[in-house]
């Protein structure tokens, strides 16, 4: 029998045929973990009647999704840190890929985009996977004489939050922190409309103008620099960067938004509202892009509806009553 266990407590499937005509043929797979005998049996069957097509030329050369991904757990995968997520992935898609070539990888995306009961996100993530798995197959095994995922359109997916603070919000978020670290490092967040990551390793330096915060390398691989607020240049001109974690500043300002009756918000949020904040107060986008870091202007468009809300208010005002100043008294 060719399918049998390998030491790894995964089936192996072994075929090993001298066939008229075509001679003696080898081929041998670890199969995906997590398989049943029921699932490797049936791959046995299918890829023994396949690979007989193959040497006897009854069936030309046309590989097979599940190969790209077999080669790809087998090989690859062991060497990346989130191995598990893309085995459990290719897992659950295997109903829609199995038995499918390669050619048929957009036919299998827009199917499993139809059928699955998952969320958008979700949808996107494992067939990315699949893309990964498929495109290396190509790539490093021959697989194809073409890339399998030029047809093959990722579901778009809309992950922008809109949650954001009033300025009178983060201050009672600010007084539920209390002296401390997180305290100073969530207030530099709101009104610098940094990353807190950004935050932690930012350096004060001293300008003509001021005193400026700044970075060296950043999410977008630019520096950056950012005046402070007057509000807050006392922490930054004391000992910083601290010596606190992200993590425990987010922890700790969460406690704080659920204290607040802000339990929906987190301290990412802050970075939202402190460009909620700046539109609000008539700053353009293109200014406040550059306050945030923002490589490009789509991810600063985002905030474009709140500069529509400004507008709105002003076109409103047209034909509104203008406010009479008060009449001097006359001289006596």
């Amino acid at each position: 029998m060719p399918i049998t266990r390998h030491h790894t407590g995964r089936w192996l499937f072994q075929f090993d045929r001298v066939i008229p005509g075509a001679g003696r043929q080898r081929a041998n797979r670890l199969l995906p973990e997590g398989w049943t005998r029921a699932q490797a049996q049936a791959y046995d069957q299918k890829e023994t009647g396949r690979l007989y097509a193959l040497a006897t030329g009854v069936e030309q050369p046309s590989h097979l999704i599940e190969d790209a991904v077999l080669a790809y757990l087998e090989e690859h995968a062991p060497r990346l840190k989130n191995r598990r997520d893309l085995e459990g992935a290719l897992a659950l898609l295997l109903p829609f890929y199995e038995g499918k070539t390669m050619g048929q990888l957009a036919e299998v995306a827009t199917e499993y985009g139809k059928k699955a009961d998952v969320m958008p996100a979700t949808i996107r993530n494992r067939l990315a996977y699949l893309r990964a798995a498929c495109r290396w197959a190509w790539k490093h095994k021959g697989m194809g004489a073409h890339d399998p995922a030029e047809r093959m359109v990722l579901p778009k997916v809309n992950n922008a939050r809109h949650v954001y603070l009033s300025r009178a919000q983060a201050i009672q978020v600010f007084r539920l922190l209390g002296l401390s670290w997180a305290r100073d490092a969530a207030r530099l967040a709101f009104y610098t409309g940094w990353r807190i990551g950004e935050v932690l390793k930012a350096t004060p330096v001293e300008t003509a103008s001021g005193i400026s915060l700044s970075i060296p390398d950043t999410k977008n691989g630019r520096p950056r620099m950012v005046p402070v607020h007057r509000k807050i240049e006392h922490l930054v001109r004391r000992h910083w960067p601290p010596q606190i974690a992200t993590s425990t500043v987010s922890r700790k300002v969460k406690t704080a938004l659920v204290a607040a009756g802000l339990g929906h918000a987190r301290l990412h949020d802050l970075r939202h509202s402190a460009a909620s904040e700046m539109i609000n107060a008539g700053v353009d986008l293109y200014t406040v892009g550059g306050v945030l870091g923002h490589k490009s202007q789509v991810s600063t468009a985002r905030y474009a509806h709140l500069a529509q809300e400004r507008l709105r208010d002003a076109v409103g005002a047209i034909g509104g009553k203008k406010s009479q100043p008060a009449q001097r008294k006359r001289a006596a």
